[in-house]
């Protein structure tokens, strides 16, 4: 029973998901349906006003109607009364008997009459006499006593029991008083049945029902047709911008007529071959741009080459320059680093615009790409004093990757949270689950506000342009890395918050074809203790939620190889904040 009563309430619950569904998504619904809310207001007022207006009406006549009856038969009887011959009990019972037959006959429909004497205890020998005398405990003690008390008719509405017995007939009762020969004062009631003039009123107000049910359906057609009129150019174009947006640009609406739907078109139209125009000639700038950048990226190989030569040539001999010339050799050095890393990059965006960029994946432990990445940032980790901690899964993390790719990946968000530290510290986790294995760098500087954290990814954009930098950057790192992170089929998110720090975290399918619905990681995971205090809104995992990469496995401290990272992006947030000492002493 209870089971089936559950049933029966998750259908209930399924039909109005169903209605209230097609209510939000249907505006030609919405709109048919409020008419027809509206026109079912308007038709109930309307119908209870004219029923009410009709039954007043019908009534009020009929009253008229009766009293002007009543006052006329009660006027004949009292006549009948005063001319009559007959002085005994005998002869007055025979004429009221004779009278009360024929005031019932005298009116305009079938009436009742009782004739009562005004006195119950009077020692009058003339009967009462009445035409229904089933029906007299409608006349009721009141409507006797001001009709004993006064000249004048008295009326009240009664309920007439039908001959079924089960139901009632409206009715109007009069009262008013007579004098009988011989037996004095006697009451006469007349009453009236108002059968006729109730079938009118129902008659009526069916008639009202159905014209009003014809309304609101006549409503809810027109309405149908013309807010489909309405909607039909409205979801065609809607279509068509749809369309528009999947990169069909030759789309156009269908413009007839000259009514404001075929102006919309017309203007849609119009729009259309503007946006088609316009995103044609940003296309054709857009691959001009990138044909220079590559054709100037590889042109200046060779130059580049050749004066790297000469620069090496200069730099292994600097020690037997005078001091000038040696610092000027160092300096040429490092920018030609610089240059080299820059047109590296730039080769590679426009590998990536190109649709050139291919993967030579291969099934690889995760952790040994990340530790690569690691030890290649540990110089530039000593020289700004960061300490950076590993949490490792103690499983083997295997996916199918690109190891330089990756590695390349990691090592931005590295050295670019190492950075940004500002002698704070640097947690890196690598976890996996059954579909995806992930990398998180967390770093505890002041951070970034959300709105800031959309452009980390973009190129050449950095939170802080006027920061000094220590090394270098082209402000490609990131944007390098999403692409490459996308090239895998999966992620690469960021976070951060105003004196909480940055994190990042790359997520990768295990196996090409799969499809990332969650991250192994929270994107937030690795708080500070201070940071868990401070922000309500931050949510931390448990060492028991985080599964096996909560225990760490290697813990690397800050050497003092001067090797220059070259993996950079000038994307990172810039922090000072408190030093947190983490795996061990610094």
């Amino acid at each position: 029973m209870r089971r089936s009563l559950r049933r029966a309430v998750r259908r209930v619950q399924w039909a109005l998901r169903k209605v209230v569904r097609a209510w939000r998504t249907s505006m030609q619904l919405r709109v048919t349906s409020t008419a027809i809310g509206f026109g079912l207001l308007a038709v109930m007022v309307l119908s209870t006003y004219l029923s009410g207006a009709i039954r007043d009406g019908l009534f009020e006549q009929r009253i008229t109607q009766v009293l002007t009856e009543s006052a006329r038969s009660t006027s004949q009887a009292q006549t009948t009364f005063n001319t009559t011959t007959a002085t005994t009990t005998t002869g007055v019972q025979q004429l009221v008997n004779d009278l009360v037959r024929l005031l019932q006959g005298g009116g305009s429909s079938g009436r009742e009459i009782f004739l009562w004497r005004t006195d119950p205890d009077s020692a009058s020998s003339v009967l009462n006499s009445s035409t229904a005398p089933q029906l007299s405990g409608l006349v009721t003690d009141d409507l006797r006593a001001q009709t004993a008390q006064g000249e004048e008719q008295r009326w009240q509405s009664v309920s007439i029991p039908d001959s079924s017995g089960t139901g009632t007939i409206p009715g109007v009762l009069v009262g008013s008083k007579v004098d009988v020969p011989v037996a004095g004062s006697y009451e006469l009631y007349f009453l009236y049945s108002l059968e006729a003039e109730q079938e009118t009123l129902s008659f009526m107000q069916r008639v009202l029902a159905i014209a009003g049910a014809a309304l609101v359906i006549f409503l809810a057609c027109s309405t149908w047709v013309v807010t489909r009129q309405v909607v039909r150019p409205v979801q065609r174009a809607a279509q068509v911008a749809e369309r528009l947006a999947d990169g069909h640009l030759d789309e156009r609406l269908l413009a007839k007529g000259e009514d404001e739907i075929a102006t919309l078109a017309r203007s849609f139209n119009e729009m259309a071959e503007s946006l088609q125009d316009q995103i044609q000639r940003l296309d054709d700038l857009s691959t001009l741009q990138r044909r220079f950048v590559s054709d100037v990226s590889h042109e200046l190989r060779t130059p580049l080459t050749t004066v790297r030569m000469a620069s090496e040539l200069i730099y292994e001999s600097r020690d037997e320059l005078d001091p000038v010339l040696k610092r000027s050799a160092e300096l040429l050095q490092a920018q030609l680093d610089r240059f080299e890393d820059l047109l590296a990059d730039l080769l590679e965006i426009s590998r990536f615009d190109a649709g050139a960029a291919v993967l030579d994946a291969e099934a690889l432990d995760l952790r040994d790409v990340v530790n690569a990445a690691i030890d290649h940032a540990t110089p530039l980790a000593s020289r700004k004093d960061v300490w950076v901690a590993a949490y490792f899964d103690e499983r083997p993390v295997t996916a199918d990757i690109d190891r330089r790719r990756v590695e390349r990946v990691v090592r931005n968000l590295l050295v670019n949270a190492i950075e940004y530290a500002e002698s704070g510290p640097v947690e890196v986790r690598v976890s996996s689950n059954l579909t995806a294995v992930a990398v998180h760098v967390r770093d505890y500087g002041v951070g970034m506000p959300k709105d800031q954290v959309s452009h980390v990814f973009d190129r050449f954009w950095r939170a802080d342009p006027a920061r000094a930098r220590t090394s270098g950057g082209t402000g490609l790192g990131l944007a390098i890395s999403l692409e490459d992170a996308l090239l895998h089929g999966g992620w690469l998110e960021a976070w951060a918050r105003p004196g909480l720090g940055a994190a990042f975290r790359l997520t990768l399918p295990r196996r090409a074809g799969i499809v990332l619905t969650s991250s192994p990681i929270e994107l937030e995971a690795g708080q500070a203790p201070e940071d868990r205090e401070s922000d309500p809104e931050t949510h931390t995992r448990r060492s028991d939620e985080a599964g096996p990469a909560s225990l760490p496995d290697i813990a690397h401290m800050p050497g003092h190889d001067d090797h220059e990272p070259d993996g950079d992006d000038g994307a990172g947030p810039g922090a000072v904040g408190p030093v947190h000492e983490l795996g061990g002493p610094r």
